[in-house]
Parts: C-alpha cells; sequence; structure tokens
C-alpha cells in the first residue's frame, strides 16, 4: 500500500512523474491516482479558476514548437470544445472500462494518447454499425465526455514529453544522447541485464526479443509506441546500435530483417516491450503538466494496462 505520506510529490528521491508511473501500476489494474491540486488554504479564500475543453487544449499547444499542426490526428473525438471542464482524466486509452471510471470519478475530459475507434484517424464509416462502437459513443454522449487525442503534439515537445517520461521511468535519463534522446550509450550491459531492468521498471511481465541474452550492449536504440517496419528498419541501418528497444512491430517487418541482419554476422537484437508498456509513463507526463499548468482543475490518471495477457 502507499501511505498518505507518500502523495506529497515534492518529497522523496523520487522523481515526481516515477512516483506518479509507480503508483499507477504498484496497486494493479485500473489503479487511478488523483491529488488535490490545490491547498486548502486557496479554497478557501479563492474560487478556483475554470477552463473549457479548449481553452487547456490551447493552453498546451503554446507551448509546443510550430502546433497546432496541420493534417493531425490531434482533434476532438467527442463532446464540445466549449464545455466547461469538471475534472480531466489522463490515459493511454479511452477504453469502455476508463470512460466509466471517468464518469464515476465527476470527470468530463479525457486526454488520450492514442485511438478511442480503433484505428490511427479514429474514422468510423467503416464501422458505423458496430454495437461495440455505437455503445461507446452512446455512452460518451450521454455523460457529455469530451476526449482530445494528444499524440502529434505531445511528440513535438522538446525534447519528446512521451521519450521524456519513458526515460525517466526506466532511470536512463543519463545515458541518453543531448541531441538525440532515442540513441543511448551505456557502460557493456548484457541485453538480459538491460531487458530485466526494462521489465522491472516498466512493470512489464514478459517481452519478446531477438538474440543473444548474454550479448554486451553499448548502444541501444529506443524508439517507443508504433513507429512502423519502415522507420524502425531505417533506423538500424543508420544508427548501427546494438540493440534495439521498441513498442510494438509487424512481425513479418523489423523481427524478419533482424533475423537477417544476424544470419549476416551483424550484432544486432531487438526488444519489443509493448505499445502500452513503452508509452504510458507519456500519458503520466501529462497528468504532471495539468498538475502545474492547471492545478485549479482535478486531475486523475488512470492506467488501463495492456489489453493482452501471457499464457
Amino acid at each position: 500500500m502507499i501511505s498518505k505520506n507518500n502523495l506529497s510529490l515534492s518529497r522523496g528521491n523520487q522523481s515526481r512523474r516515477k512516483f506518479i508511473y509507480n503508483a499507477a501500476t504498484a496497486m494493479g489494474a485500473g489503479m487511478v491516482l488523483s491529488l488535490p491540486l490545490i491547498s486548502h488554504a486557496a479554497k478557501l479564500t479563492e474560487k478556483p479558476q475554470s477552463y473549457t475543453v479548449k481553452q487547456i487544449i490551447d493552453l498546451f499547444m503554446k507551448q509546443v514548437p510550430g502546433a497546432p499542426f496541420p493534417n493531425t490526428v490531434d482533434t476532438l473525438k467527442s463532446g464540445s470544445m466549449d464545455t466547461v471542464v469538471t475534472g480531466i482524466v489522463t490515459t493511454m486509452f479511452a477504453t469502455i472500462d476508463v470512460i466509466r471510471k471517468t464518469i464515476d470519478l465527476g470527470a468530463n475530459f479525457i486526454i488520450v494518447h492514442e485511438p478511442t475507434f480503433y484505428n490511427h484517424l479514429d474514422a468510423t464509416e467503416w464501422i458505423k454499425d458496430d454495437d461495440v462502437l455505437q455503445y461507446k459513443i452512446d455512452l460518451l454522449n450521454k455523460h457529455d465526455i469530451a476526449i482530445w487525442r494528444n499524440h502529434d503534439t505531445i511528440h513535438q515537445l522538446k525534447p519528446d514529453g512521451v521519450t521524456k517520461g519513458v526515460l525517466e521511468q526506466l532511470e536512463w535519463q543519463q545515458y541518453a544522447g543531448k541531441d538525440i534522446p532515442n540513441i543511448l550509450t551505456f557502460p557493456p550491459t548484457s541485453l538480459k541485464d538491460l531487458i530485466t531492468h526494462a521489465k522491472d521498471k516498466l512493470h512489464i511481465e514478459k517481452v519478446r526479443f531477438i538474440g543473444d541474452p548474454n550479448q554486451s550492449c553499448t548502444k541501444v536504440l529506443f524508439i517507443p509506441g508504433a513507429a512502423g517496419g519502415t522507420r524502425q528498419i531505417q533506423s538500424i541501418g543508420k544508427v548501427k546500435p546494438d540493440v534495439l528497444f521498441c513498442g510494438e512491430i509487424a512481425e513479418w517487418e523489423t523481427a524478419e530483417y533482424v533475423r537477417d541482419a544476424r544470419a549476416k554476422g551483424d550484432n544486432i537484437s531487438l526488444v519489443v516491450l509493448g505499445h502500452i508498456a513503452s508509452e504510458e509513463p507519456g500519458s503520466a507526463f501529462m497528468f504532471q503538466w495539468l498538475r502545474d499548468n492547471v492545478p485549479s482543475v482535478k486531475a486523475t490518471h488512470i492506467y488501463c494496462e495492456n489489453s493482452l495477457t501471457f499464457m
């Protein structure tokens, strides 16, 4: 259990975001972390400032160079920009379970990193008559819940908000390149030890990998999420890492390239962490951003966990 004393993010040796993520995962599936964002004294002396959905989105956009971006997937998926926010939930996916928890919390604004409607563009025409889709849409409409996807924008923060959050959770910041933090340089470390560390810090039960567990690794290429085979393979060719840590793959792309590269004699391994595990701390990063920038609105981070389990 987490004691009340541990709910002060300004104390202790852990970083605030590391605490957020550890707290959200240590207590099991669907754990929510919610902090009072204004002091008791402030509550007694002044009325908390209110915000609309649009005002919060615009505030974040102002901190990202070049935002808002054209042709972006970072659009409102449900609800209205004019909605006055009663509470905010940050999460990776707005699953039906997450929506229900949002309703129970009295919140009406969900900020997600990934799609809500089962494809990258959140297009629904191809599935418009599906009963699962309709149930989800009806639930959102009934409770006037707004969902905004923060994918392209958070990745354009300097440094990338997702990469920053994950590297902090992994405690790998000191190894990250100054100009390209996705390229990390370690003292010689076995592949097995790198995998064991990542599993522990990201709370992963099992990973898939290609390589020799005893291989000594120095240069690590870290590409979270679902970058796609083209980017992953081209990056391997350019960076020449000892190992690529990534979120997810198409098995017939990057895995086959790495298998052939090893057969050729290259010293390259592959570790597949899983999409959610590799980017979840980015959602916790957004929770911390809300705490720092919109302190009068209650924010809650809900860890949606992996949709897949291992047998």
